[in-house]
């Protein structure tokens, strides 16, 4: 694909210290999502004090999911990193072959007393399109899929009922794909993948694809949107 071939030599610059620049590199990545989704009609209230929780999405490549949740007021820390397969601690290489059954997917630790699990799938919904089967824009394959990883029973409570919310709502042109499924295991991701957006904000790839959803965050969220990102 030339998609990932493009992303491929991306991370081989990456992987050796480099970085590829651009001058006037322009344009945005295209999908089916709607500007405005609706809030969350199920959702848990805002803990009184400070209460850290874990969410875990896949939606594409985890670059700019990363992106996004890092720039998201409550995130405490975002990971990339492999989820929903059967190998364990494997390699980019290996997920990338498409065998493991592993997604890229970005582990979220946030603060519950100011950031709702319905609110982290709204923006979830909002920043890639979860119409797309085993693809996300440019990347093809089972590891792009989409999925919500929950890790509690309120978090699935929650996520069944918001695509339910969506689909009924037609909000989309084409069905949601999005897979909600129990996470087993999260396994982070090799060094230069972690914060690769903030690293590499020149690169063709990220400013095609990712640094569009960053300013959809801003644009679209910004009762929660910060510019200074978290760890």
């Amino acid at each position: 694909m030339i998609g990932n071939l493009a992303r491929g030599i991306a991370v081989a610059a990456a992987a050796i210290g480099g970085a590829l620049f651009v001058s006037g590199a322009s344009g945005l990545a295209r999908n089916d999502t709607p500007s405005v989704l609706p809030r969350a009609a199920s959702d848990v209230a805002l803990f009184p004090e400070r209460n850290e929780q874990t969410a875990v999405f896949a939606g594409g490549c985890f670059w700019g999911i990363d992106a996004v949740f890092k720039h998201v007021k409550g995130v405490i820390s975002v990971t990339s990193g492999y989820a929903g397969g059967v190998r364990q601690a494997p390699s980019y290489e290996e997920v990338s072959s498409g065998e493991t059954g592993h997604a890229e997917s970005v582990k979220v630790v946030y603060d519950a007393s100011q950031i709702s699990y319905g609110q982290l799938l709204e923006i979830f919904f909002s920043v890639h399109d979860p119409t797309q089967l085993n693809r996300q824009g440019p990347d093809v394959g089972t590891q792009y899929r989409s999925v919500v990883f929950y890790v509690n029973e309120d978090q699935k409570r929650i996520a069944d009922a918001y695509i339910a919310q969506l689909t009924k709502a037609r909000t989309f042109k084409k069905p949601i794909v999005t897979e909600v499924t129990k996470l087993n295991n999260f396994y982070p991701a090799e060094a230069y993948h972690q914060n690769y957006f903030a690293l590499h904000p020149y690169q063709p790839y990220i400013v095609i694809n990712d640094a569009p959803k960053v300013e959809h965050l801003k644009r679209v969220f910004p009762a929660l949107y910060r510019e200074s990102a978290a760890k």
